[in-house]
């Protein structure tokens, strides 16, 4: 983890010196999601029966939960922890996500950031009220979360739950600083208290909305900013699952996290190399193929990064 956040303050130092339009512009946050990989294996550790976004279904397979910083149009994991439904690390989410947001306000403020003052962002399954007081309570400042549909809001005096409110309310056109159709409305939730609400429409077809969890109201243009960074973790479990094949470890125990680790370097390489200008106008699934057919590994390192590298 000290090696990820390592990588994570190399790239925040230049940008929290700037203005607060410039570390805006930047869409610094931190998102946070889980993804589960479909595996079969009475060996393999961690493999439990969760249910897939994907699939839409319960699966037999690994759940990753994991927090990246997006920064610049890229994801930097920070924190990856597999789930487990069994032995002493047996818990749920909420409790794992506290756990792992505490690690990394501890390590970064050993560099002297407070990462409590970037934002946060998450999808529905972890809203509740109890994990809102604890963020709230760790110093977080700034929380965005997708609602679920079945949460019930009182708008302008109507009560009703959230699916019928995306059916019934009236989209604004895209406007400055939001380029969907959208409405920001304030709304009171039996569970949650007062609350702004941020409904959206990605599709012609598909609405969705955010919570505000923060402390301070925002205006829409700036909870839209901060969620649109949110796709970028996704692209990371897609990167991790296509391209560098993480469904494919079958190492045992405790070397579940070194293979982890292999694929994370593996995907922080090809971060780096996009950075270089051979490099720079391509995608990561072709810098990978084109690695794999014209370079050997030793002599792009050396060449690239003033590395020696040994063979063993």
């Amino acid at each position: 983890m000290r090696f990820m956040i390592k990588q994570a303050v190399e790239h925040l130092k230049p940008v929290l010196t700037k203005s607060a339009a410039t570390l805006s512009r930047a869409g610094v946050t931190l998102s946070v999601d889980n993804s589960v990989m479909d595996r079969f294996g009475k060996l393999l550790r961690c493999t439990w029966s969760w249910y897939s976004g994907r699939c839409h279904d319960v699966v037999c397979g690994q759940d990753l939960l994991g927090i990246v910083l997006t920064i610049n149009h890229i994801a930097l994991p920070l924190h990856l922890l597999f789930c487990s439904k069994q032995g002493r690390y047996n818990t749920n989410k909420a409790d794992l996500l506290i756990f792992m947001l505490s690690r990394l306000k501890a390590e970064f403020h050993r560099e002297g950031i407070d990462i409590t003052k970037i934002p946060l962002t998450m999808d529905s399954w972890f809203v509740s009220q109890p994990l809102r007081e604890r963020l709230l309570h760790l110093g977080f400042t700034k929380i965005i979360i997708a609602g679920k549909s079945n949460y019930t809001f009182t708008i302008d005096g109507k009560k009703q739950d959230a699916a019928h409110w995306k059916k019934d309310l009236v989209l604004h056109h895209p406007t400055w600083g939001i380029d969907v159709p959208a409405f920001r409305v304030q709304g009171h939730s039996p569970t949650f208290g007062s609350m702004v609400l941020f409904f959206f429409q990605k599709s012609t077809t598909h609405s969705y909305y955010l919570m505000n969890f923060s402390q301070v109201s925002m205006r829409g243009a700036e909870i839209w900013h901060i969620w649109k960074q949110h796709h970028l973790i996704e692209c990371f479990w897609k990167i991790l699952k296509s391209i560098f094949h993480i469904r494919s470890m079958q190492l045992q125990g405790h070397a579940l996290y070194t293979a982890l680790l292999i694929k994370v370097f593996a995907y922080l390489l090809a971060i780096r190399l996009q950075a270089h200008r051979l490099f720079s106008k391509l995608t990561i699934t072709q810098i990978m193929r084109n690695l794999r057919r014209d370079h050997d590994l030793g002599t792009l390192l050396t060449a690239h990064f003033h590395l020696p590298f040994l063979a063993t």
